[in-house]
Formats: structure tokens, sequence, C-alpha cells
């Protein structure tokens, strides 16, 4: 709490700040927990239920605390058409969770995205911003299997 104080102080005391606050909030910690929730509602004299409202409308803000590989399925038109639902639901089926979810372990993120800008290689996935392109089922289960196995960068 005293870390979410500390970056709080940087802004003025105004509501006007709460989104920017917000976004700071997510960019240091990976997202929004309860936590900063009743911070930036108590920093800005504003009901907890207000923050929340913020945090649930607008699909920038993450409830739920990354993984420690975060895994982004492209969905833009050339990998919507080459598989990126078989890719989404592969994913599922391996490691347990659903776009927008963090497995048991805190191992694994799943966050299904507009686009990755890899058209070419399409379906793609990134895992922490590294691009696997060209995507089979074979292929990405050797993937899954490295992060899994090594801990660490593949």
């Amino acid at each position: 709490m005293a870390q979410i104080n500390t970056l709080l102080d940087s802004f003025e005391k105004d509501r006007s700040y709460v989104i920017k606050a917000l976004q700071t909030l997510q960019e240091k910690e990976g997202y929004i927990s309860d936590e900063g929730i009743q911070s930036i509602a108590e920093y800005f004299e504003v009901p907890p239920v207000e923050v929340e409202g913020i945090v649930s409308f607008y699909a920038q803000f993450k409830r739920v605390k990354p993984g420690r590989f975060v895994i982004a399925v492209c969905d833009g038109t050339a990998c919507h058409i080459k598989g990126a639902s078989l890719v989404t639901n592969w994913i599922s089926d391996e490691i347990g969770i659903k776009g927008g979810e963090t497995d048991e372990e805190g191992l694994f993120s799943l966050d299904i995205v507009a686009c990755l800008g890899c058209c070419s290689l399409a379906p793609v996935i990134s895992i922490n911003g590294k691009v696997f392109g060209n995507l089979d089922r074979k292929k990405l289960m050797k993937i899954i299997k490295k992060y899994r196995k090594k801990g660490g960068e593949v």
C-alpha cells in the first residue's frame, strides 16, 4: 500500500487524474488490485464504486494479476482467417485458462488482442513481446512446453 501511495503522491488531488493514476498503477503493477482501487478512491476523494466503474468500463484495465508469461493471441483479420480461434482453444485446453485469465501457478496469462502487426506470419502469438508465427498445434505445444520447462525466455 505504501508503494501505491508513493505513486499517487505524483498526482494533484484532482479527480480528473483518476484515469491517469489507474494507468500508471497498472503500468507498474500489471493490473489494478482491490487495494489499488481503494487507495485511488481515498486519494482522489471519490467513492470506490466510481473507481471500480472506470476500471470495469475501459478494456485497457486488467483486474487479474498477470502471469510471469503473458501470451497474446492475435485475432486480427489475417490471424482470424488462418485459425486464431483454434490457437486460443489449444492454449486454453493446454493451460486451463481463457482469455483474460491467469493460471493458478501464476505462470501464464492469456490475452486476445486485435492485432500484433505480423500478418504475414498468421496465425501469431506473442509471449512477453516475443513473436511466434505460422502456428500449428504441434509448434504451439512445443513453445508452451519450453516456457513451462525452462521457466524463462525461449
